[in-house]
Order: structure tokens, then sequence, then C-alpha cells
């Protein structure tokens, strides 16, 4: 309804935030029965609401068949879209609930998407255990994001895996991760072998020119995979316009799997798809560094509260234990000192 009272056309009425989370868990699991699972729904209910949103919207965005859904062009775009309706929404409610937090000290962390999925969960797990009443409220977004919503008050302590730090923050590595080339195994890099090499060959490197003027999925400006992307392949006036740009790594790996195109992201977030065969590493040639450090990060004007620092403590502690037992380098880093204070 309108100030007026008059219905909006539609066209200008939204979708609910829960049929936007059943649309990003279809993006995610590949089945609107696992995402209806996730959603605590029936798969009836979930398939109705999608087939409502999609004549609201006018717009095709799953494709269905017996082996799943997938996401159709449109379908990426408008879950991309959905993703920052639904941060902003989080957003809000950790905003709000942070003005309780500051009475019962709670700890409030923001952290871009590779750190948040893949290396936070393990290291909160710790914290709980050595300190079960804290609370943490955790928002996840890209690593541009993390700096300025540390610039504007609104969390105690980020994460990110861009290669720049401001001058007037704090850093200290938490961890090492590289960026991987993934394409689908039918891909012409995933089957160009060097003359006279068997079958099951590894594939010819590709070059840093070759990177720089092929169309690629990737994530979205400001996030540190694309930071470290671009700065990987300077040399070349690099990267090219993508093929596709998204905010989320799940629907650009799924992308690749089908084929659409190459992609450049995170090993950390591949090594599933790597390991069952849906998707391909392509060696990069040794002048491409695509290796970066993953960095907690905070204003260097304040004081870290006390939890942070705990957490802090446990993450230095649980890499150097790791680096005794001879974990590998995405595991790990050479940290000499936490520098919290």
């Amino acid at each position: 309804m309108t100030e007026n009272g008059a219905d909006l056309p539609t066209s200008r009425r939204l979708p609910d935030l829960q049929t936007l989370e059943l649309l990003v868990a279809v993006a995610d699991t590949g089945s609107i029965g696992r995402a209806a699972a996730q959603q605590r729904i029936t798969q009836p209910a979930a398939s109705a609401r999608l087939r409502t949103l999609e004549r609201k919207l006018d717009l095709l965005l799953l494709d269905r068949s017996r082996r799943g859904s997938q996401l159709t062009p449109a379908g990426l775009v408008v879950t991309d879209w959905a993703r920052g309706v639904l941060e902003q929404a989080h957003v809000l409610a950790e905003s709000l609930a942070a003005l309780q937090a500051q009475q019962r000290g709670e700890l409030r962390l923001v952290a871009s998407l590779t750190l948040a999925e893949q290396l936070l969960p393990g290291w909160l797990i710790s914290l709980r255990q050595v300190s079960p009443g804290t609370h943490v409220g955790l928002r996840v977004t890209n690593s541009h994001q993390v700096i300025e919503a540390l610039r504007h008050g609104e969390a105690d302590l980020g994460f990110i895996e861009g290669p720049f730090v401001p001058r007037d923050f704090r850093s200290v590595p938490v961890g090492r991760d590289r960026l991987a080339v993934v394409t689908s195994p039918e891909h012409p890099w995933a089957r160009r072998t060097a003359p006279g090499a068997t079958p099951i060959a590894e594939p010819v490197p590709v070059t840093g020119a070759e990177l720089a003027e092929t169309p690629l999925l990737l994530r979205e400006p400001g996030s540190g995979t694309r930071e470290t992307l671009e700065r990987a392949l300077r040399p070349w006036v690099g990267p090219s316009v993508p093929a596709l740009e998204l905010g989320a790594t799940a629907p650009l790996r799924s992308a690749a799997a089908q084929g659409a195109a190459p992609a450049v992201l995170s090993l950390l977030a591949v090594a599933d798809d790597l390991a069952a065969g849906r998707l391909v590493e392509i060696p990069v040639a040794p002048d491409v560094v695509l290796s970066r450090v993953l960095r907690a990060v905070w204003p260097s004007g304040g004081e870290l509260p006390a939890p942070a620092r705990l957490l802090l403590d446990l993450i230095r502690r649980g890499r150097q234990g790791g680096q005794q037992a001879g974990q590998q380098a995405g595991e790990q880093t050479g940290e000499q000192g936490s520098g919290a204070r």
C-alpha cells in the first residue's frame, strides 16, 4: 500500500525475506529439497514459494530437472541482489543487538566470506570452549566493507583476505591462502596438455596474459579475492571484463562447474569441489602470484576488548601448534607475534 492507501504495482511489490533466503539456499545447495530442509519447510511449500516469486517478478529463476535445480542467468543476478538485501537485513538486526551488547561486553566480529566460511567456525568453537559465556555476533561481507564497518564502530575486530591494510589500522596474520584457477573438467584449459604427455598429465599452465585477456567468473570489486587477482594481473593490465561478477562464492563455483567460464576463487572454498571432481584446478605460470596472507584487523586508535584479545591468542596458539604438527600452508602462516594490546 502507498501512503494514500493505493496498492503498489506488481513490479514494485518486494519479495519477503524468507523467500529470498530460500532462493539463496537453493543456489548454495543446488536442490529445492535440500534448501527446503535447511529452511525447515516442506519441499512442496518451497516449490510453491519459488514459483510465486517467479510470477511476481515475471522472471524464470530456476531450471528444474531430475538432477536438481540450477539458477538461470536471471536467477544468478537476482540471487546476488538477494544476498545484498539479506546482508543489510542482518546488519540491521546485528546493529540493534549491538546496542544491547555494549551493556554485556559481547564480541562483535566482521569477516570476509572465505574466512567466515572456512576458518572462523573452528576458531569460534575454540573460543567457546575456553569462554562459554562470551556471545559472538558475526557479520559476513567483503574485505572493503570489513574495513568500513570497523571505521564506523560497528565491530570490534575484523578479518580480511585482501592484500592491503590501511595505515591507520593494525593487523596480524591469521593464515595463508592462495587463489585457484578452476574450470569444468570439460573446459579446453583442463584438456590442454604438453605435446607427448600422457592423457592423465597435468594441464599446461595458464599464463598471466591468458588470464588477463580471458573473461572470468569473479567476485565483486572490494572483495579480497578480487583485489588479490587484480594485483597479480597488474603486469598484464588485467583482469578482463568478467564473464560474471557476483558477491558470493557458491554460485560462481556452480557456474564454473557447468562450464560457463574459468573462475578464480580461494583454494579453501573450492577444495571440496576439486576432491569430488566437479572442478579441475588449472596450474598457473610461476610469475602469476596468487598467494595471500589472511589477517585480523582493527583500528590502531582503539583498544581491543578482552574477548577479541583472547580470540587472537587462541588463533595464534592454534597456528603455532599446526606448524609443529606440519600442517599444510593453507592452514598456517609464519606469524611473528600477535601485536594485540
